[in-house]
């Protein structure tokens, strides 16, 4: 087979070619110096480029269709995320970074502005999300079924805040720039506040400041009823900032989708939406709770890991991230903020999640995901079962609106692939009134 050069390697590999030497000098990938350059073993390169991946081979060897045996049907450019040797890079920046701030951490709100801005770094005094007039939003999700769960709200809010918003055609950059921060924060004041039982619990609220104001601060009035530290703000934060965007997820994937058939804003967070409210993607920390919920009502955790498992049917709920084998770097950043608090209940909730992945871990070596770490933040809080989804949702509902104002300044509809048939001949259907036999 005729060697690779190295724009063609990199280009497989889905990474630049400073990343590919990057490989080579650390002898992950060999190269052959040739007259015009490097270059590789196309066989060399195919079996590196699945084992990042992680992919498993179809289980016979018939030919197959491009992404049959879950390989990437393909490649897409994004300047935003970058998932590469087991760590997570926003515009540049190490997930751990941009959680721990120079001067602090930084605000949801700043590393949203941040992300449309393309500033150097997030602003450390960023004000918070605009706010817009939802109060159309806020009555669409009040007539919603009382036992209707928090995602439903977000559809429905999302609908209603698309109708109040007069720009939401203009797919201009800079009009993107500003639907978006309205977007995200008209979702969170669309949901409804858990505030009736606070003063039962544990006193009157607090009054209102400008610290307040920003997203994490009002989302968590919306996802319990119990008082919001400073600890507890900064843990929500960091949830909000860890999950602002993933490289092309399944719901980033649908999103950009829709973008590229030039769907406004809205659309596209919806179009996301309901590829995330799904129990492998945005649901998963539900099933993670569930878990929790059993070993915190005494269950052997081995015999709640087993039931899990045989529910769930797709793995170990909270365990096993495909794109980083060694673990998770949202998992360990968010469950060390939690363990920086000085909260009882947040202690109680690691307490459990470590006997889970003591088990877990013994067993199948594998480590705590984000929607492990998630779980355990809403057991801690007497957040619902689904909070962590609702966490998810608003978070990454920011990073698809930056993946939409770029999706809208490539080709329209380039995204639309062409299918590959495998079914029955025309010529071999029968039809009503054929004579065939």
């Amino acid at each position: 087979m005729d060697a690779l050069t190295a724009a063609q390697t990199a280009a497989r590999l889905g990474v630049r070619t400073e990343t590919l030497y990057a490989y080579v000098s650390r002898g992950l990938i060999s190269r052959e110096r040739g007259a015009h350059g490097s270059l590789f073993d196309p066989l060399e390169v195919e079996r590196f480029a699945r084992a990042r991946r992680r992919v498993t081979s179809p289980s016979h060897g018939a030919a197959r269709a491009a992404g049959a045996d879950g390989s990437p049907l393909a490649v897409i450019d994004t300047d935003i995320a970058l998932i590469e040797d087991g760590e997570l890079w926003i515009r540049g920046i190490p997930i751990d970074e941009l959680v721990a701030g120079e001067g602090g951490p930084p605000r949801f709100d700043a590393v949203v502005r941040w992300l449309f801005a393309r500033t150097e770094l997030p602003a450390e005094d960023a004000p918070p999300l605009e706010r817009p007039d939802s109060a159309a939003a806020r009555r669409v999700v009040a007539a919603l079924p009382v036992a209707a769960g928090a995602f439903s709200r977000l559809l429905a809010a999302v609908a209603a805040l698309a109708a109040e918003d007069p720009e939401r055609y203009d797919l201009r950059a800079e009009t993107v720039a500003r639907v978006a921060p309205r977007l995200v924060a008209g979702l969170v004041d669309a949901l409804p506040t858990v505030g009736a039982e606070r003063e039962a619990k544990e006193g009157p609220a607090p009054d209102r400041s400008a610290e307040d104001e920003h997203v994490a601060a009002r989302l968590w009035p919306r996802l319990t009823a119990l008082s919001a530290s400073p600890d507890r703000l900064r843990v929500l934060d960091a949830a909000l900032v860890l999950l602002v965007d993933h490289d092309m997820a399944a719901s980033t994937l649908a999103a950009r989708a829709a973008a590229s058939a030039r769907a406004h804003p809205y659309a596209v967070v919806a179009a996301g939406f309901g590829a995330l409210d799904s129990a492998l993607h945005g649901a998963v920390s539900a099933a993670v709770h569930a878990l929790l919920r059993q070993v915190q009502d005494g269950e052997d955790p081995a015999a709640a890991v087993a039931t899990a498992t045989r529910l769930g049917g797709a793995g170990i709920p909270g365990f096993g991230q495909l794109l980083y084998p060694d673990g998770d770097p949202r998992a360990r950043l968010l469950l060390r903020r939690m363990r920086e608090t000085s909260d009882p209940r947040a202690r109680a909730a690691l307490d459990l999640a470590d006997r889970v992945t003591a088990v877990v871990h013994a067993r199948t070596g594998l480590h705590p995901t984000i929607d492990l770490a998630l779980a355990v933040m809403a057991l801690a809080w007497d957040m619902p079962a689904d909070a962590g989804e609702t966490v998810f949702a608003v978070a990454r509902s920011a990073g698809w609106c930056v993946h939409a104002q770029d999706e809208y300044g490539r080709a329209p509809l380039r995204l639309r692939p062409i299918g590959h048939y495998v079914g029955p001949d025309a010529a071999d259907v029968q039809r009503p009134g054929s004579n065939a036999r």
